[in-house]
């Protein structure tokens, strides 16, 4: 064989072998990667209420049901407006597949709401619905049906007549707005004989709302009834009426659970609750945005039901699975 011949064999092996491997790593890169789980970023009131706690079990328990990643979060306080804002505009720049949000402030959102629209990323409203028609769905308690009947239980447990007061945790939230709505609008509308002598918002803190309640208790010495309307206010109730003696003789009626509140029923020193269904809550709200990122039709609002519960069922089989310590 001729130098020639010699040179153009080595050249044509050599193309050979470039063309097999240059393109192994062409064929490896035409794989389509494995896909990203949807990210939902859930965004609550507050942390410092076991309702919060018993809300980020039914996320959570939804995220591995649907197979979505979660995070959930909310400010030190459910007065912390700003706060929670900022959670949100960190949510959003992520890009999520969708946010849950239970909303401090119902109109403080407004602008992060446009946003998320604008965005195509949907929103959906846990508790705490906001004033707008943005969000797809919101899945709550209809809390104004549900202190409706707290109001029934009050008068029929005073005797139909008499003075009573509320402790709400905040006059901003969809919740602290409806509660007091639904309390007062019932008594005056179907109770003549009942008067609400005082209303206070002790933003969820327990302590603040012993004080508040303690002031009214003392100003009012005739007072037959106290509603608390969310776990902080009606703890706040029980430590002022234990505080001034007066346990057996004013009727509490308290919103949620918790162990002070369900032991307070059990000993009898509060008349009884209205119990949410906080797990239910976290995880409608869940499902709810995976269903709306996939363009699914919602309905506007998600009732996730309530109950009263008192001494009579409180260990009842479908009171108990709607309770948390």
């Amino acid at each position: 064989m001729t130098t020639k011949k010699v040179l153009a064999t080595l050249i044509s092996l050599l193309v050979v072998v470039a063309l097999v491997t240059g393109c192994a790593p062409a064929a490896q890169a035409t794989e389509a990667p494995a896909a990203a789980k949807p990210y939902i970023p859930v965004i609550s009131k507050g942390f410092q209420h076991q309702f919060w706690q018993a809300v980020k079990l039914g996320a959570e328990q939804a995220a591995k049901d649907l197979n979505v990643d979660i995070t959930f979060e909310g400010p030190e306080s459910e007065a912390m407006v700003d706060k929670q804002v900022e959670m949100f505009q960190t949510a959003l720049d992520k890009k999520p597949a969708a946010i849950c949000l239970a909303a401090v402030d119902s109109k403080a959102f407004q602008p992060l709401l446009e946003k998320a629209k604008a965005a195509n990323i949907p929103v959906i409203g846990f508790d705490s619905g906001v004033d707008s028609d943005i969000p797809a769905a919101t899945a709550s308690t209809d809390n104004i049906a549900a202190t409706n009947l707290a109001a029934d239980k009050m008068v029929e447990l005073i005797g139909g007549e008499g003075e009573v007061a509320i402790i709400a945790h905040d006059q901003t939230s969809r919740t602290g707005i409806d509660r007091v709505k639904g309390f007062t609008d019932q008594i005056v509308s179907k109770y003549p004989k009942v008067t609400i002598v005082d209303t206070q918002y002790g933003g969820g803190d327990q302590l603040k709302s012993t004080d508040l309640a303690k002031a009214i208790i003392q100003a009012h010495p005739n007072l037959k009834g106290f509603f608390g309307a969310n776990e902080g206010s009606i703890i706040g109730v029980l430590n002022a009426v234990k505080e001034l003696g007066m346990e057996g003789k004013i009727v509490v009626i308290g919103y949620d659970s918790g162990q002070q509140q369900m032991d307070a029923i059990r000993a009898g020193t509060e008349a009884g609750a209205i119990t949410q269904n906080p797990v239910g809550i976290g995880y409608k709200c869940v499902e709810a945005a995976l269903k709306a990122y996939k363009g699914e039709t919602l309905p506007k609002v998600i009732d996730t039901g309530f109950y009263w519960y008192d001494k009579t069922n409180i260990d009842d089989a479908k009171i108990q699975a709607v309770l948390y310590k």
